[in-house]
């Protein structure tokens, strides 16, 4: 338990049995009547945004996150295998935790696993990854200028918009918040 004074950003408070993480708070005084904390908050599984008030000095619960590096296996069924790069103990973490992460995740690859009491959360990705164009329609002579867009399938199967001049085969960094093209690769 904390009170409201202990409020930071990333801070996981559980509220009626859901974990809520802090992205934005802000202590206020006014001239009149009791501070308070003004919060906007996201579910940790569903992703809803909500703000919420909370009086000066109450008791909030806070929850114990783990993160902790894993590396990407293989996919079993549904579910998604990761190993701990410390200990070695392979997790199962259903398809519907892994969520739009799936579309930017080749095996091997390293991640943040955020879990509280055993149980997996969310995944985080790298900011940004490597991943090869497996099919683009072919780019004609004179695609070569600026802003014109066209729709490739990546390796992990995920579509992203890219440049017309690329073509299938080329590998591409890919922006793994929002899913933007940031470049073309050189080996």
């Amino acid at each position: 338990m904390a009170t409201s004074n202990d409020i930071k950003n990333g801070t996981v408070l559980r509220i009626d049995g859901n974990l809520w993480t802090v992205i934005e708070f802000q202590h206020v005084k006014p001239g009149k009547g009791g501070a308070f904390v003004r919060t906007k908050m996201k579910n940790v599984l569903s992703g809803k945004v909500v703000d919420k008030t909370f009086n000066a000095g109450i008791k909030v619960e806070t929850a114990n996150v783990d993160r902790r590096d894993f590396q990407y296996l293989y996919m079993d069924g549904e579910d998604f295998v990761f190993m701990d790069n410390d200990t070695y103990d392979q997790v199962n973490v259903p398809a519907a935790t892994v969520g739009d992460a799936k579309d930017y995740m080749l095996e091997g690859m390293s991640v943040m696993l955020a879990s509280n009491d055993g149980t997996p959360l969310y995944i985080e990705l790298p900011t940004s990854v490597v991943l090869e164009i497996t099919y683009t329609e072919p780019g004609l002579q004179g695609d070569r200028s600026t802003g014109g867009t066209k729709p490739a399938t990546l390796e992990t199967g995920a579509e992203i918009q890219v440049p017309l001049f690329l073509e299938q085969g080329v590998k591409v960094k890919v922006d793994t918040r929002t899913g933007d093209y940031l470049g073309r690769v050189t080996d």
